[in-house]
């Protein structure tokens, strides 16, 4: 469906003059609405959901209703704006929370939060901090929200055993004759096999408690202030869904603490930042506000190290499948991200009790 046509379906304030792609996602169209209103210009931000990734996005748009409705509650019951610190679905004209074309495509709008920005890496630890702090605000906002009510948009997302299973399938099939080149990257995830199930037997035995989470924490899903440099708006919900802080909090590290970006082929330029990660984690826990068990304490520097194991067993599994997955700009790309993703779980590894006496400080 034509974009403007699209637009046209909303409730917006005025009459659309412009709608333009914004942003720089990788999985839905993201568009710019701008519209002359009765006070002047206003911008909303307009989707269309990637049907190849959310085939039930009707049951993602179910759970964006859900909560949205809830954290806004929630913040005005804090005091806050649920304008700025909340996302705001913008009906349909005839009433409904999202559209769904002719031809089935779902689009959705919300309100567009002005004099903000998506980072992709942060400007100081300061700035990481705050992002860390939202993103466990936005847990203990909804730690009374009924996480078995939402759907599974991602089944076994952050399943770690689930994970390992399909490497492994992936490795048996060897689709590309890929195996010879990561031998040393398939032995790297075949000797941490035992630890793949830390998370999910913690969640199954009851060690943890069932919280909704975001599943998505990188930096750019935190709106940040352009003048102050605090965050203000978690965004980007679709993968909201049924789990552990401990999931959020160890997908946070792993995407914000590495000295290099994610495809960097040259090794000895990734290490982890110990200072970045004392920042996330103070700052998540300070968000959480005293709602973190002593357990999700405990494990918060292993789910660091799971995650990113996750991660890059994940890239690593593209590999051998042929790149189905993940956009890839070269034949080696998937190899190389898994790689930095294990440098920096050797990393973790070595550290583990200075991050376990920063998680203790925190």
């Amino acid at each position: 469906m034509d974009r403007y046509l699209a637009a046209r379906q909303f409730a917006f304030d005025g009459e659309t003059e412009d709608v333009s792609l914004y942003g720089n996602g990788h999985i839905n169209d993201t568009y710019a609405v701008t519209c002359r209103g009765r006070e002047g210009r206003v911008r909303y931000i307009m989707q269309r959901l990637n049907a190849v990734v959310f085939p039930d996005r009707e049951g993602l748009m179910r759970n964006m209703i859900a909560v949205t409705r809830f954290l806004r509650e929630t913040v005005l019951r804090d005091g806050g704006d649920p304008d700025r610190e909340c996302l705001r679905l913008i009906p349909t004209k005839d009433g409904k929370a999202y559209y769904t074309s002719p031809e089935g495509e779902v689009w959705r709008a919300t309100q567009f939060i002005e004099n903000t920005d998506a980072y992709l890496v942060a400007d100081n630890a300061e700035m990481f901090r705050d992002a860390g702090r939202a993103f466990g605000k936005f847990v203990a906002r909804l730690e009374k929200f009924d996480a078995d009510s939402l759907f599974e948009v991602i089944p076994d997302f952050h399943n770690t055993v689930k994970r390992y299973e399909a490497f492994e399938r992936a490795l048996e099939r060897d689709v590309c004759a890929r195996a010879a080149d990561a031998a040393a990257e398939i032995a790297f995830v075949k000797e941490r096999r035992q630890g793949c199930a830390l998370l999910v037997d913690a969640l199954k035995g009851g060690e943890i408690p069932l919280r909704v989470t975001h599943n998505d924490t990188k930096l750019n899903n935190v709106l940040i202030d352009v003048d102050t440099k605090r965050a203000v708006c978690v965004i980007d919900l679709d993968t909201v869904m049924p789990g552990t802080m401990l999931y959020d909090f160890g997908d946070g590290v792993r995407a914000g603490c590495s000295t290099a970006r994610e495809d960097e082929p040259d090794l000895a330029k990734v290490d982890f930042d110990m200072t970045l990660f004392e920042a996330f984690a103070s700052g998540f826990l300070n968000g959480m506000e005293g709602s973190v068990t002593a357990r999700e304490r405990e494990l918060m520097p292993a789910a660091a190290r799971l995650m990113t194991f996750e991660c890059g067993m994940r890239f690593l599994t593209d590999y051998l499948s042929g790149d189905t997955y993940f956009k890839t700009a070269y034949p080696e790309h998937n190899l190389v991200r898994a790689r930095t993703q294990f440098k920096l779980v050797g990393r973790m590894e070595e550290l583990a009790p200075v991050m376990a006496a920063a998680i203790a400080r925190a």
